[in-house]
């Protein structure tokens, strides 16, 4: 039961994660202008960034499908879900002022990832003593 929870936990995160890459792959003009960006150079910057998305959550379908047996893909996932609130924390605490639209838009990637940090912390910690005391494949 444990390992279904840190499944839907991480459920989560992926989904979110994996919306967020297609819609910024497929409606590119709509994403742009919260990052100052416009124009086909615009568009082409936020399709990357959806792609870079996808690429980032392969951990993610891995530790979703077995948290115990690919313990290592749920690690790298919490670490990398930390990296984007300190990385995003840090931006917007670098970023001058006047630009009011750009912040907001840092802000909700904060949100965004410090949510999933959360989720993902929760999937790790209700999962850490099943993996430490091998009962992995009697909870499958």
């Amino acid at each position: 039961m444990v390992v279904w929870i840190a499944r839907a936990l991480i459920l989560v995160v992926t989904f979110l994660n994996l919306q967020a890459a297609i819609l910024f792959i497929l409606s590119p003009a709509q994403f742009a202008p919260g990052f100052e960006l416009s124009g086909v150079s615009g568009e082409a910057v936020i399709r990357g960034m959806g792609l870079l998305f996808v690429m980032w959550n392969i951990p993610y379908v891995f530790a979703l499908v077995d948290p115990l047996l690919h313990r290592v893909s749920l690690i790298e996932a919490l670490i990398m879900q930390f990296i984007g609130v300190a990385g995003e924390s840090l931006l917007l605490l670098l970023l001058p002022g006047a630009h009011p639209v750009l912040d907001a838009t840092v802000q909700r990637f904060i949100y965004f990832d410090g949510s999933g940090f959360l989720l993902l912390l929760a999937a790790f910690l209700i999962t850490f003593k099943l993996s430490r005391t091998g009962r992995a494949k009697a909870e499958f």
